[in-house]
């Protein structure tokens, strides 16, 4: 299984609004993937926010999803320099894999 973890800066102005967006691409995600979103907050910098997606059996589908969703809603539009989100893309790693 694959995880998703996003994040990028929400200007304090914008926080209610960027909120009810990322509402709305959870419950898309969740109900055309199945996946479960949640949302994080920079304990030490409140303008940073990281969304986390688990579990994801099909991440070219679920990116996809996720990218029209996004795009659907606006949500970049609310989002700090210039509406950069980094996605990053993580796989399980087998134990007797792992690098020592």
């Amino acid at each position: 299984m694959d995880s998703f973890y996003i994040y990028y800066r929400v200007e304090p102005a914008q926080h209610e609004k960027a909120l009810a967006a990322i509402q709305q691409v959870f419950a898309e995600i969740q109900a055309r993937c199945g996946v479960v979103g949640r949302l994080l907050q920079r304990a030490d910098e409140s303008a940073t926010w990281m969304e986390v997606f688990e579990g994801i059996a099909d991440p070219q589908e679920f990116k996809a999803v996720l990218d029209e969703s996004v795009a659907r809603i606006g949500l970049t539009e609310l989002l700090a320099d210039k509406g950069a989100r980094h996605v990053e893309h993580f796989r399980e790693c087998p134990q007797d894999q792992l690098a020592r």
